[in-house]
């Protein structure tokens, strides 16, 4: 695939584009109000796209790339290959599509079934076990970041921290579910309270989107 480099010009190319939520902005309350929606997505992720807007140049596909090289491989052949300013806001970027493409609205005892949910009885003993654990890692993870489901070459469940803008992809693995720790994503409705914040977060999880990324 082709690589991006920095725009010198800093010229506004528009190669990315804001994501469309799934849902509307009400649609996640209690656990999300739209007033963070509409910081943390209207605000902080359209930042994070005009940023490399302004900073990276359109890509340049190999032969075989030409017709598929869509804006998802894009941000993944950039934080793969790239570093500084724009790794940082691809990261931002890529980690946020995932993030908010995960959700649905609240659903009381929501849970995934079939494949996934055996995988992960299989792994951690049981979903009540896997949540503690993921919500144990989010919760200490110093300062700002991410906490990650994700799925390795042989399909074995991990669970990882990742800081700042950085995803699983760079480890070799394949992100399925992420919490965002940051405090922009939460401090609205939970202030300090970051395992509040975690905690509530399984009501709004569609599980189905995290299966087909695990089948993906």
């Amino acid at each position: 695939m082709g690589k991006f480099e920095v725009n010198e010009q800093r010229e506004q190319k528009n190669i990315f584009q804001l994501m469309a939520l799934p849902y509307a902005p009400e649609a996640l309350e209690p656990v999300i109000n739209k007033e963070t929606i509409a910081f943390h997505h209207g605000k902080h992720l359209a930042g994070y796209v005009n940023n490399l807007n302004g900073l990276a140049s359109p890509p340049n596909p190999s032969p075989k790339d030409e017709g598929s090289f869509g804006e998802l491989e894009a941000l993944v052949e950039i934080v793969l290959h790239s570093e500084g300013a724009i790794l940082n806001n691809a990261g931002q970027i890529l980690n946020h599509n995932l993030y908010f493409g995960q959700f649905t609205a609240p659903k009381s005892d929501n849970r995934p079934v079939g494949r996934l949910a055996e995988a992960i009885d299989r792994q951690f003993g049981s979903f009540e076990a896997f949540k503690e654990e993921f919500q144990k890692k989010g919760a200490t993870l110093f300062g700002s970041g991410w906490v990650w489901l994700s799925a390795d070459k042989d399909g074995k469940l991990v669970i990882t921290q990742e800081p700042n803008a950085a995803n699983p992809i760079q480890k070799g693995l394949k992100p399925l579910l992420t919490f965002d720790v940051w405090e922009h994503a939460y401090y609205l409705d939970y202030q300090n309270r970051r395992p509040d914040h975690l905690a509530a977060l399984w009501q709004i999880i569609d599980w189905d989107v995290i299966e087909s990324r695990l089948d993906g």
